[in-house]
């Protein structure tokens, strides 16, 4: 598709607004909505104008000022997951490592409510430029501010904590995924897969130590665990660099 020399970059929010003829019969809040349950229920794969058009008895003209192309929805899309993730006041600055963490865990809830996200997360336009995720980075980089890191630093703090939760919940994700399209619960997974990972294990004591340990445990917790021990360790990270900057 040729690049449009008027548009800043490809976005759906950059581009100018198509002029209304008529009052559209869809609004774009109606299409996003159903565009995430489609995605929900059915996966990226099947996400498509035509799949959505079918789903809101809607023909393509009803999209036309709203949404051009599939890229597009997909921005979206997950703006409106972001406008799930809520960011809690740090209440001063002894505060700021609880509202971190509750930021975290609400990116990585928002993430495994809505898996297909961890297949999009690289390829949403060339920024993130909605307004569910302008406010979540205002209140991020406002956090670590109010945290004590310098204007230059607030930025790449959040970048850090937000790769940290990314990258977990892209992997817990996609496992969730695979679970589902084979129609199981992760303690069965986890029932069938030991015995294996034991056997193969032979030989390695501090390995079969821990596949043993995991046949007590209930496999969502061990995830949200490990997920809890991580981010405290990159809020550990985060704490140090504040008191050696002297915030």
């Amino acid at each position: 598709m040729p690049v449009d020399k008027k548009q800043p970059i490809p976005s759906v929010w950059t581009r100018p607004q198509r002029r209304k003829r008529e009052q559209p019969a869809l609004s774009r809040s109606q299409i996003v909505a159903e565009a995430v349950r489609l995605l929900d229920e059915e996966g990226i794969d099947a996400l498509s104008l035509r799949r959505l058009g079918t789903r809101l008895n809607a023909g393509a003209t009803s999209f036309y000022s709203h949404v051009t192309n599939k890229d597009e929805l997909i921005e979206l899309v997950v703006d409106e997951v972001y406008g799930e993730i809520e960011v809690p006041d740090a209440e001063g600055r002894e505060g700021w490592r609880g509202a971190a963490g509750g930021c975290a865990d609400s990116l990585r809830a928002a993430m495994l409510r809505h898996p297909w996200m961890a297949s999009v997360l690289g390829g949403v336009g060339a920024a993130y430029l909605g307004p569910n995720m302008m406010r979540i980075s205002e209140a991020m980089v406002g956090m670590f501010r109010t945290a004590g890191f310098p204007a230059d630093e607030a930025d790449a703090a959040v970048s850090t904590l937000t790769a940290y939760v990314i990258g977990m919940a892209v992997s817990e994700a996609a496992w969730l995924t695979l679970l589902a399209r084979g129609g199981e619960s992760e303690q069965e997974w986890m029932e069938r897969l030991l015995p294996a990972a034991e056997e193969a294990a032979q030989g390695h004591p501090q390995l079969q130590e821990q596949y043993a340990a995991l046949r007590e445990k209930d496999p969502r917790e061990t995830r949200d665990a490990k997920f809890a021990y991580g981010l405290q360790r990159v809020l550990d990270g985060l704490a140090v660099r504040i008191d050696r900057t002297g915030g």
